[in-house]
């Protein structure tokens, strides 16, 4: 049973991760998940107050994601039509990977200036708009990597550990 579980676990951490990236995943949470995994085996000692502290940072990050966007956006005069077209820029850019890894920041920039210029502004409100949106997006982005990143350290950690009890097939 502790191997499913290493290996729900593990599912979940990389989860976490694309979540990052992909607005379908909430990732942090996905993160979470890989972490109470592992501590519900059998070699690994459950510790509530690290679940729970864990468990409010990845709430906190998700719910941030959803306002310093929304802020960004608004901060630099931004519409929703800006926070729409930085979205489609993303699946975009995740679908279609045509300009590689620069695919991922040029793509949500390009889309966010896309929206605002349907929403008829002119190219430099909807220029500072986009600039806005993008650096929300990014933002967001970036805390739900580097909380994704942390989370699978402590997966692995673990794992470390107990690698001993975890993997013993006697």
């Amino acid at each position: 049973m502790d191997i499913l579980l290493v290996f729900l676990g593990l599912v979940f951490i990389i989860l976490g991760i694309l979540g990052s990236f992909l607005p379908i995943l909430p990732g942090p949470p996905m993160s979470w998940l890989g972490l109470l995994f592992i501590h519900l085996t059998k070699a690994v000692p459950q510790n509530w107050t690290f679940l729970g502290i864990t468990l409010a940072v990845a709430i906190l990050i998700l719910v941030l994601d959803y306002i310093i966007p929304v802020v960004g956006t608004k901060k630099f005069g931004g519409t929703k039509y800006g926070m729409i077209g930085t979205t489609v820029g993303l699946l975009i850019a995740i679908f279609f990977p045509v300009l590689g890894p620069f695919g991922i920041i040029i793509w949500p920039f390009a889309g966010a200036l896309i929206g605002e210029l349907l929403n008829k502004a002119d190219n430099k409100t909807a220029t500072k708009a986009a600039f806005g949106s993008f650096l929300g997006f990014l933002t967001g982005t970036f805390m739900k990597f580097l909380i994704a990143i942390i989370y699978a350290g402590f997966f692995f950690k673990k794992i470390w550990e107990y690698k001993g009890v975890l993997f013993d097939f006697n």
